[in-house]
């Protein structure tokens, strides 16, 4: 523990709340709306909170102190999409999705145990996985210039103060960019505090049902999506970010936690990867060997999270949108820029790289699975089309 503070930097600190501003702002509404799906309480809905903060804290924290490298962990956006769609058409109660949350979680166990997950993904060319990479990032880098549109002062006060930082002290220009940006906001009139109570988030077990149509209109899409659309991208920011970690381990381990919690609410549990992107990008610390900490402290602001839930959630959902956005991209344009170089400096692997940085940069979803992982279909077909039956000599 002597050696986390010696290694934890302001830096470090600021990429973990960066990753918690971002991670938890941008999809709040859609974990509310899934809940709501499955005529949840208030009560259960502040216990899936608990359960998610939980988890995720708990699963980035430890092994980051174990392993000193940045583990993160998210619970599954396009997994609470699906379910706030599939929960409200089909008319399923909470013992029915805890139900549908346990089975996805046994399979997604079963796929980090059996190591298969990790065997596809070693078949992926760095090229690809590096424009994979690139393109779930590059739309947090876009939205940030979007955001101009609705605040363009803000969003010009903060490009200017990352640049001006970047070049003075390169080391804390995303915590500075930040301060800047809270300041504007609290001198206009834009911070909004007035729902922040105190309270501790409690706990509610929800006993599972378990039914065939529960099992095919739920677990299944959840798991699918978890496993292409968050584990997928999530395990190519690891292999992009050069971090020798145990994938198979790693996805065993979320879940495992995800059926642990699922009585509470915990849905799905996975490998994260635009807040993974900023804690193991060189924007959170220059020495590689350090950057851990700031996963850890953001699986510590999880944890609080998930204790503090009414009150974090207020606290958190405060920041105007356009700050929210801006900073995110600001913060990821180092790790973007270093993933379209690695993805396009094979010219053997150039457009089938591009490809997949195209497909996933589109957004498109296909049979209820996001564009991460059309976009590694898409490039490895183009990979296969471009390279099968040719000698390397041929294929350069």
């Amino acid at each position: 523990m002597r050696s986390f503070f010696k290694d934890l930097s302001l830096s470090t600190f600021t990429a973990g709340f960066v990753a918690v501003l971002v991670g938890f702002t941008s999809s709040i509404a859609i974990i509310f709306q899934a809940a709501q799906a499955f005529q949840a309480t208030p009560a259960q809905i502040t216990s899936w909170m608990w359960a998610l903060g939980l988890g995720m804290g708990l699963c980035s924290l430890l092994p980051s102190l174990v392993l000193r490298q940045p583990v993160m962990v998210a619970w599954s956006t396009p997994g609470a999409a699906v379910l706030a769609t599939a929960g409200a058409a089909g008319g399923f109660g909470m013992g029915d999705a805890v139900g549908a949350f346990m089975v996805s979680a046994a399979l997604i166990t079963l796929a980090g145990a059996t190591g298969w997950f990790e065997r596809v993904m070693n078949r992926i060319p760095l090229a690809v996985a590096s424009a994979l990479l690139a393109g779930v990032l590059a739309r947090f880098g876009m939205d940030a210039f979007v955001a101009a549109k609705t605040d363009l002062p803000s969003v010009l006060g903060m490009l200017g103060s990352y640049l001006a930082t970047r070049r003075l002290l390169p080391r804390y220009a995303v915590v500075l960019t930040l301060a800047a940006g809270v300041i504007f906001a609290a001198a206009t009139g834009r911070m909004h505090w007035s729902g922040a109570a105190i309270g501790l988030a409690m706990p509610v077990f929800t006993a599972p049902t378990f039914s065939w149509a529960a099992v095919v209109s739920l677990a299944l899409p959840l798991f699918v999506v978890t496993m292409a659309s968050q584990n997928l991208p999530g395990a190519a920011v690891i292999r992009a970010s050069g971090y020798p970690l145990p994938v198979s381990r790693l996805i065993t381990m979320t879940g495992a936690a995800t059926l642990a919690l699922a009585p509470f609410g915990a849905f799905a549990l996975n490998l994260s990867a635009i807040t993974a992107a900023m804690c193991m990008g060189p924007e959170a610390h220059e020495d590689r060997a350090r950057r851990y900490t700031a996963a850890a402290c953001c699986g510590v602001l999880y944890v609080v999270i998930g204790i503090f839930g009414a009150v974090v959630t207020a606290l958190l959902t405060a920041f105007p949108r356009e700050l929210v956005v801006a900073i995110a991209g600001l913060a990821l344009l180092g790790t973007i820029g270093g993933g379209l170089v690695l993805a396009l400096k094979d010219e053997s692997h150039r457009e089938a790289a591009l490809i997949t940085f195209l497909v996933t940069l589109s957004g498109v979803t296909l049979a209820g699975v996001g564009s991460a992982f059309w976009g590694v279909v898409a490039g490895n077909i183009a990979l296969v089309v471009q390279q099968y039956g040719r000698s390397p000599a041929q294929g350069a």
